[in-house]
């Protein structure tokens, strides 16, 4: 390694220099050896590749800790591979490096803006078929929809291949021509010396051809607004946010390309029956007193269908059932949801005389009777009211 500087030494930077001070010593020694700036200098050129060299172990944490401890040695071998082995050209240089000057690897990036030259990416052929855009609407649909599934028919506003010149955006008879803006590059160079930008071409939008003649149905964009009426099917389970894909249903294309997808967004309203969590169901079911004391059956809506629920004697209000598998069906095929069925005892808002003697009946008779709930309550209220009374005595 005789002859090779010290990478840090190269850069002009400390050994513990931030990764902040590496970069901008690198860019402004980039800049001043740049092969743009010095055509036919051999030593500027080789500076230029020495300081690429050394920001490429020094920008990279593993490289750096590796050159700091074994030196140049480390550069070659052991798993991190070095510059020093094999060398770069000035295409590896460019293509590594050019994130520093705004670039975006593959090419000369922000070189290219900044010196206004360097090589050009291809740009793609303005004839070729272009395929047509993706759309997403959203669709308000009812909870039972959601639930059973359903079928909808949509009536959409896309735009769509114009008829009259098949998406070309050129009158029949008309074609495509060098740009006389951009003479065919699709960009223009600004600026004048050493420092130069490249923008996309305005005349063309950077394609480097427009169209002799555009359509006077389109207006040359090749598209024009369309109705159509779209078949939608609704699976059984959605749930409030699910996306569903129509292929071929979005934007046309042009040119002969193909059309885009449509993506629709469910938005499920609330039900007055249900509560809904995830695939799991929730439903208030009111029983009588009396079924609640004696015991009973009742129905209970489901999916599937009207469920026979049982309900022991003595089952107090607020009581939780649970119904497996009785919930919203898996939009994917997996496992249905949970039914949770909460009790809630209903007192009879008007009653006849001979209801209200058979409740008297009834309250005398039941006058000693077991309440667990109200026994635990009288008792909480006795010792509030003794606390009460000490603490005010």
């Amino acid at each position: 390694m005789a002859g090779k500087r010290d990478y840090y030494e190269v850069l002009g930077v400390a050994k513990n220099a931030s990764a902040d001070e590496i970069k901008k010593a690198y860019r402004k020694l980039a800049l001043q050896y740049h092969p743009d700036r010095n055509p036919g200098n051999k030593e500027a050129e080789e500076k230029f590749k020495e300081a690429a060299e050394a920001y490429g172990v020094l920008s990279d944490p593993q490289r750096r800790q590796q050159y700091d401890q074994f030196g140049f040695e480390g550069m070659n071998g052991g798993g991190v591979g070095g510059f020093g082995s094999g060398g770069m050209s000035m295409d590896d240089i460019f293509s590594m490096f050019g994130d520093v000057f705004g670039g975006r690897g593959g090419g000369f990036g922000g070189f290219e803006d900044l010196f206004g030259g360097g090589r050009r990416r291809g740009r793609p052929d303005p004839n070729a078929p272009e395929r047509g855009s993706d759309m997403e609407m959203e669709l308000d649909i009812d909870f039972d929809e959601a639930i059973f599934g359903s079928k909808r028919t949509i009536d959409l506003d896309c735009p769509d291949a114009c008829p009259a010149c098949h998406g070309s955006g050129a009158a029949e008879g008309s074609k495509r021509v060098t740009c006389p803006t951009c003479h065919g590059q699709g960009a223009i160079v600004g600026g004048s010396g050493f420092f130069q930008i490249r923008q996309t071409c305005p005349k063309c939008n950077g394609s480097g051809s427009v169209i002799e003649k555009p359509c006077r149905t389109c207006g040359g964009s090749g598209r024009v607004r369309g109705r159509h009426k779209v078949e939608l099917r609704i699976p059984r389970g959605v749930g409030d946010g699910t996306r569903l894909r129509l292929g071929g249903k979005g934007g046309g294309g042009l040119r002969g390309g193909e059309p885009g997808d449509l993506y629709v967004v469910l938005r499920v309203k609330d039900s007055d029956t249900f509560e809904r969590d995830g695939l799991d169901l929730f439903v208030d079911v009111p029983v009588s007193l009396a079924t609640a004391a004696l015991g009973g059956s009742v129905e209970v809506p489901t999916p599937d269908g009207v469920a026979t629920l049982k309900i022991p004697a003595g089952t107090p209000n607020g009581r939780v059932m649970r119904l497996k598998g009785k919930g919203v069906p898996s939009l994917r095929g997996g496992s249905p949801g949970d039914l949770t069925v909460r009790i809630s005892v209903e007192v009879p808002q008007r009653i006849s005389g001979d209801q209200r003697r058979a409740l008297e009946t009834f309250a005398a008779a039941f006058k000693d009777a077991n309440y667990p709930l109200k026994q635990d309550f009288d008792a909480r209220v006795k010792t509030f009211l003794s606390h009460k009374k000490k603490l005010e005595g």
